[in-house]
């Protein structure tokens, strides 16, 4: 069977191996095994949120209130926006689908950095768009405004990942304002902050207003998640604020029931549970802390996070996908780089207990180097 060529030379997104795959190939019980590779939240979810999707067993055989009438409203009091502002996704990886398929086709491109999220670049394949990347790895804006200049007929999408995944650093809330005041607006400016409440927490002057930016500009979209602080990645929702007209293009894209019953009550439970929200922040912080301190003593070289992972950048003899293979056969999931190009490791942050082993088993294997 044929299929459309871009189709073809289409790479597979590459996600963090399920804890099952590991049972399965090693042999080792699913209560001994480690997954600190998909950036997940290391304490599950809340007690509010357990109790939320049991109360709402009993209705999983109804679709859910496609109107999202409650989470959006939380979500509108919480950012001071109204709820016509808000689109809610299946993860916010389905609302850049939405945005790509409204803005690109085959004479259009997509504008990021070097290394970020790569669904950017999938999801404009889909489109047979074209991917202007900097040639530096992190956020360089000088660059990006360049490279936009020079293509500013061509690019009609711009990704900002702040903090950017799979790197850890982060741009200033003020720069990236600064950045938006410089971009047309027929441009879309997309503000990936899947993972901002890491950001604001360690550093205030990272924090973003969504607000603020559709107050300000006509062509930006902020990108939240609950798949990373909240604990639902399992549950797959996300959501979009944007200027109406932006939201109103990108609901004539998205399919009604797009999330689940249990879903959205889960969602709106984890919004109220601002403790667990802090509990997970605090640990993050600390724990943090404890990775720069481990890299330094094994002589690793690191990026400074703003995220709930660290990255790692190997230098030889080390090598990513060895490393990673060996903490596989120990029971340690991690996230190998190498699909980026990158000899790196990504390390998601997580207890102090879970830490502890990844410290005695990392150092373990790095003093055989």
């Amino acid at each position: 069977m044929k299929f459309n060529e871009f189709v073809e030379n289409l790479s597979n997104y590459e996600a963090g191996k399920p804890i099952e795959l590991v049972v399965r190939e090693f042999g080792i019980r699913k209560q001994d095994v480690l997954k600190l590779a998909s950036n997940e939240n290391p304490f599950g979810t809340s007690e509010a949120v357990r109790d939320a999707i049991v109360q709402n067993a009993a209705c999983a055989h109804l679709y859910p209130d496609d109107s999202m009438y409650e989470l959006k409203g939380a979500l509108a009091s919480k950012f001071g926006v109204e709820p016509q502002n808000i689109i809610i996704g299946a993860g916010s990886d389905q609302i850049i689908e939405f945005a790509l398929h409204a803005k690109l086709n085959s004479r259009r491109a997509i504008l990021q950095a070097g290394v970020t999220f790569a669904m950017y670049g999938i999801y404009a394949s889909h489109c047979e768009a074209k991917v202007y990347k900097t040639s530096a790895q992190e956020h360089d804006l000088a660059e990006l405004l360049k490279i936009y200049n020079a293509h500013r007929d061509e690019i009609s999408v711009i990704f900002l990942c702040v903090p950017n995944n799979p790197l850890g650093e982060c741009l200033d809330a003020e720069a990236v304002y600064e950045f938006a005041g410089s971009v047309d607006e027929d441009t879309l400016l997309v503000i990936d902050a899947a993972y901002n409440e890491f950001a604001a927490f360690k550093d205030e002057r990272k924090r973003l207003d969504p607000k603020l930016l559709i107050q300000n500009f006509k062509n930006v979209l902020y990108l939240g998640t609950f798949s990373k602080v909240y604990g639902l990645g399992g549950m797959r929702v996300g959501y979009g604020i944007a200027p109406r007209q932006i939201i109103n293009a990108l609901y004539k894209l998205r399919p009604p029931f797009n999330i689940t019953t249990l879903s959205l009550a889960a969602a709106i439970a984890a919004l109220k549970d601002e403790a667990f929200v802090q509990k997970s922040l605090q640990n993050n912080a600390a724990q943090m802390s404890r990775f720069e301190d481990f890299a330094r003593e094994q002589s690793l070289e690191f990026i400074p996070s703003y995220a709930n992972f660290i990255t790692f950048k190997l230098s030889p003899p080390l090598d990513s996908s060895e490393l990673c293979e060996q903490l596989l056969r120990r029971g340690i999931i991690i996230r190998n780089l190498k699909s980026y190009g990158l000899n790196a490791v990504r390390i998601t942050i997580g207890t102090q207990g879970q830490n502890d082993r990844v410290f005695g088993t990392l150092g373990e294997i790095l003093s055989g180097y």
